[in-house]
């Protein structure tokens, strides 16, 4: 198939290699242009933009879709038969939506109707889903509102983190492509099946204040909090007025009727909420580099009954 590629952080590239490896003609590749990022503020283009160069896939990267009638042009001018969708970060208007032959196809971070929106990896974990995966949708006017063609879960354990997810639906993304890209080549005239709207949930867009934690919540809470805040925005609070980040912990066995964010073990044990707690394995304190507990511990005299706020 003739393929225009839409995508722009390391979750489509997977799908790009899949399409790419497959032998379908990837006739141009879309994404956001580079931004300023490291201690320098370099200008970096983004990781799809580097393996579409290295597979020498001419490269894209408009400000804006929407009203554009040049960029409107441009896209029209490569009669691709479909385009692919991943995590592109730009709305794409009708005109273009309606264009290629077989549409605009999304690959989904969720298994939709769960979790539409801009956080569906993070939002699973922290909201303790027992499971994700992804959906291959065909795109429309709303927001990830469209049919699915087809989807696959994967199981969420207490130990997945937001990277270890995000990886596992990357690598699941482009397996699933090449499944429907088949599927339509085989049945032109198959049709996705519409989702129920009705047990529809957003992924909000999630802010640095997110991760601030609030150990009135149980422990059980606060650690799918960190799994899925890590590592941005990143959790944090405060102990003995210096910032705190808090990158890895786990439950405890331990109970405690402790006031809650009270350190009740000299190992780095809080006290939660619902008498739970937490232990503590791996943080950075401000001015610090990150550190697992036990060398950390050997810098910090940790004071007991200190409370963490």
């Amino acid at each position: 198939m003739r393929i225009v590629f839409m995508g722009t952080p390391d979750f489509a590239v997977p799908a790009l290699q899949a399409l790419y490896q497959a032998g379908h003609e990837i006739v141009a590749v879309y994404c956001q242009p580079p931004r300023p990022a490291g201690r320098g503020r370099k200008m970096t283009p983004c990781a799809v933009q580097n393996i579409a160069e290295q597979l020498h896939i001419p490269v894209f990267s408009p400000i804006k879709l929407k009203n554009q009638p040049r960029e409107f042009e441009q896209f029209a001018s490569f009669n691709p038969d479909i385009a692919i969708v991943a995590a592109y970060g730009l709305i794409l208007p009708e005109e273009i939506l309606t264009l290629p032959k077989l549409g605009c196809i999304n690959i989904h971070a969720s298994l939709l109707p769960r979790w539409r929106g801009a956080s569906p990896i993070q939002t699973a974990i922290w909201s303790g889903d027992q499971k994700s995966g992804v959906s291959i949708m065909q795109m429309d006017k709303g927001l990830d509102t469209g049919a699915v063609y087809i989807e696959k879960s994967i199981p969420i354990t207490k130990k997945t983190t937001t990277q270890i997810l995000h990886d596992q639906l990357a690598q699941l993304g482009g397996e699933l492509i090449l499944e429907t890209l088949s599927e339509l080549t085989e049945n032109p005239n198959s049709k996705p099946a519409p989702q129920l709207s009705g047990l529809a949930t957003y992924a909000r867009q999630l802010t640095k204040e997110d991760g601030k934690i609030d150990w009135n919540q149980s422990a059980e809470s606060i650690d799918r909090q960190i799994r899925a805040l890590t590592p941005w925005p990143g959790t944090f609070c405060f102990l003995e007025g210096k910032l705190l980040k808090i990158l890895k912990a786990e439950l405890s066995s331990q109970s405690s009727t402790a006031e809650s964010g009270t350190i009740i073990h000299p190992d780095f044990y809080v006290a939660c909420g619902e008498n739970q707690v937490l232990k503590i394995l791996e943080l950075q304190l401000a001015g610090k580099k990150k550190m697992p507990i036990n060398e950390f511990l050997k810098g910090y005299h940790l004071k007991l009954n200190t409370k963490l706020v």
